[in-house]
């Protein structure tokens, strides 16, 4: 398998030099921004319990740029006391519906002592803004998280300011985002999570959950017609560049339920992190589809045994002592 994920990686880097068309896999839900509408940096506030709605101030955009953030209640409890944050990414479609469900959850996971006290934020990557930035100069999304949204989060609260206290996780689009930044940038990240992430592979020539006409569409606005250009924004090629550095002290999971349109592509990837020796938990789900809410309930403990080892203080390192 590992022999046959080589050769199928190969096959596909050859394709990518060779022909300009370009094709990918999109688990989108929805469609891909309208060209005569602006894009939405600022959305609209979502009212939660213990969610807060900021506008700031990105340079990347050169325009203001909104986010959500999820404060746990020992936030105003412990004034002095610092908290890790997880960067939640949203799947195509912006995701905002689903930010008072995934804030409960971690709420109700903190008060069961399921998960150390932590904050999490939930980023605009923009509807199907694909968690890069636009070869067109468009929207650098992925600027706009790295360079701005993180050390404005660091600045304006109480944040384990360094890569100890920052986890990714996301789902379908958000997955492939997770994966995307968390390789690109390995020593930003104490962990990776990777849930129904999409789309896992180099090219493609369907797509089950778009379908041809959104994906040509988010290839023109996203990645400019550019093959190359797509594999090289993949988790493939960052995986490979970066493989040495994601070997050191890295967590990572790889989920995807067994009813997932994804899961071929998430497998071979599997397969690809494994021929890299890059370590990953690796979860197949019995009965979930592409659902974000059915995959965090049927991980059950895993889904917060994850968080707990990532936030666990690192051992300390053995004193030498000194020989006579």
């Amino acid at each position: 398998m590992i022999r046959l994920a080589s050769l199928v990686f190969g096959l596909l880097m050859g394709i990518a030099a060779i022909t300009g068309d370009a094709v990918a896999q999109d688990s989108a839900e929805s469609a891909p921004e309208s060209k005569s509408k602006p894009l939405p940096w600022v959305t609209e506030a979502v009212e939660a319990p213990r969610v807060e709605y900021r506008v700031f101030e990105s340079a990347s955009v050169a325009s203001k740029v909104s986010f959500h953030i999820y404060k746990p209640a020992s936030y105003e409890a412990e004034s002095d006391k610092r908290f890790p944050v997880i960067y939640w990414l949203h799947g195509s479609g912006g995701g905002m519906q689903g930010i008072p469900r995934v804030a409960k959850i971690f709420d109700d996971s903190i008060a069961a002592g399921k998960i150390p006290a932590c904050m999490v934020v939930f980023v605009n990557g923009l509807p199907n803004g694909m968690y890069i930035d636009w070869k067109n100069g468009d929207a650098p999304v992925e600027s706009m998280i790295m360079k701005d949204l993180i050390p404005y989060i660091d600045s304006n609260f109480r944040t384990i300011a360094g890569r100890e206290g920052r986890v990714l996780d996301g789902f379908s689009m958000g997955g492939y985002g997770a994966a995307r930044l968390g390789f690109s940038y390995p020593d930003m990240f104490c962990a990776i999570s990777m849930m129904g992430a999409g789309p896992m592979q180099t090219t493609l020539v369907n797509t089950p959950r778009m379908g041809p006409k959104g994906r040509d569409e988010i290839m023109k606005k996203v990645y400019g017609d550019d093959q190359a250009f797509f594999l090289a924004q993949s988790p493939w090629m960052l995986a490979e560049r970066h493989a040495a550095r994601l070997r050191e002290g890295m967590l990572m999971r790889l989920v995807i339920g067994d009813r997932d349109e994804t899961l071929p592509a998430n497998r071979l990837f599997h397969t690809r992190l494994e021929e890299l020796k890059i370590p990953h938990a690796w979860r197949v789900l019995p009965g979930v589809d592409h659902n974000p809410l059915r995959t965090i309930a049927a991980l059950g403990e895993e889904m917060w045994s994850f968080y707990r080892e990532a936030f666990s203080p690192p051992a300390p390192k053995p004193v030498e002592t000194p020989q006579p």
